[in-house]
């Protein structure tokens, strides 16, 4: 078990909290780590790029001249690969580039990406999230008094609205709910930021 120190807003320290190491404090599995962001990222691929087939194409319905007689190689439409205006051959159609991983993996690679933030000491535990204004300038505030440089992700376990109003016009801080957590959004930021109630519901979650 490793003690994590919990501050307020202020930057006060507040308390103690044990985290449980084998979530918090693993060894990295890069594979895996991998693995479940190209998932998220191969996820938010439309897949609609399209090209049309040699049977899609229009014209090319008669023979272009006879089979025999003429000295060319024998052709049986125009619209073949190999003509100006004919089909694509193994062009790209409309496909889903999602795919899954397993449940353990997930998990993994969840675990994975905070133990690097706890190995980094980019884990900041504070007592509660939520604001009493919802200005820009208070949250710019908040973040020069915690420290926090970087991309900031904060992970709230009960309703963060104002945190999320005072801070959606910051292009380095993003908010999400504990429910919400994964992967890629704990790799992009170079400081996590969560409440205690968050801590527990990770590990719930993972344990």
């Amino acid at each position: 078990m490793t003690k994590v120190n919990v501050i307020d807003l202020k930057g006060t320290k507040v308390k103690d909290i044990t985290i449980n190491d084998e979530i918090w404090n693993i060894e990295g599995n890069n594979v895996v780590l991998k693995k479940a962001i190209r998932l998220q990222m191969d996820s938010l691929r439309q897949g609609t790029a399209d090209t049309k087939g040699r049977s899609e194409v229009s014209g090319g319905g008669r023979k272009p001249y006879r089979q025999k007689g003429t000295g060319n190689a024998r052709q049986g439409t125009i619209r073949a690969p190999h003509y100006r205006g004919g089909g694509v051959v193994f062009g790209p159609t409309p496909r889903s580039y999602s795919f899954k991983i397993n449940r353990k993996e997930r998990r993994l690679a969840l675990k994975s990406a905070i133990s690097e933030k706890v190995a980094e000491n980019k884990l900041v535990v504070i007592d509660s999230l939520e604001l009493i204004s919802t200005k820009t300038k208070d949250a710019i505030k908040m973040l020069e008094t915690l420290k926090l440089e970087g991309k900031v992700l904060f992970v709230s376990s009960h309703d963060a609205e104002k945190l999320y109003l005072a801070t959606r016009n910051l292009n380095n801080v993003a908010v999400i709910m504990a429910d919400e957590i994964n992967v890629y959004d704990i790799v992009n930021a170079d400081v996590l930021v969560c409440d205690c109630d968050t801590i527990n519901y990770i590990e719930e979650a993972l344990k």
